[in-house]
């Protein structure tokens, strides 16, 4: 099992919205390093920090799982879609998505603040590789955040 961080403006999708849906396609990543992630490492069983950016504050929400492993991003192909991009095509995708659905929600959310200020989380993805939407994330990171939102 991998672990990982998936960031998520929660004006487009949030927690909340995961907890809705039950289960979501991580869909519209249009970055290759992020892609590459979906395309040939997130597994089945994978799990997930969900975060979200763009907030006040920024912070990790709770932790998801990964259901459904990388398959073509068919928003790439919807030219409705904000996500479409005319260089992907059904015999030749480009972008990846993944489907995940929650698992359990933080007792305590953990703010950008709160890693910043954690000498364990120093070498972060999160921190390291501050523009890409998904990072991975070691063993130890994830039990550290899983006990600072309550969860050990």
């Amino acid at each position: 099992m991998s672990y990982w961080l998936f960031k998520s403006e929660p004006s487009s999708y949030s927690w909340d919205d995961l907890i809705f849906d039950k289960i979501a396609e991580w869909d519209g990543v249009r970055n290759y390093k992020a892609r590459n992630f979906l395309r040939d490492e997130i597994q089945v069983g994978d799990q997930i920090l969900f975060y979200h950016s763009n907030s006040k504050p920024s912070c990790i929400v709770g932790i998801a799982e990964v259901v459904r492993s990388g398959y073509p991003d068919f928003t790439a192909l919807d030219k409705t879609s904000n996500h479409f991009d005319s260089k992907s095509l059904p015999d030749n995708p480009i972008w990846f998505m993944v489907d995940i659905k929650p698992i359990e929600k933080l007792l305590h959310e953990i703010s950008l603040k709160d890693i910043k200020n954690t000498s364990e989380l120093k070498d972060m993805g999160l921190l390291k590789y501050a523009r890409l939407s998904i990072t991975p994330v070691s063993h130890n990171e994830f039990f550290i955040i899983r006990k600072m939102g309550g969860l050990e």
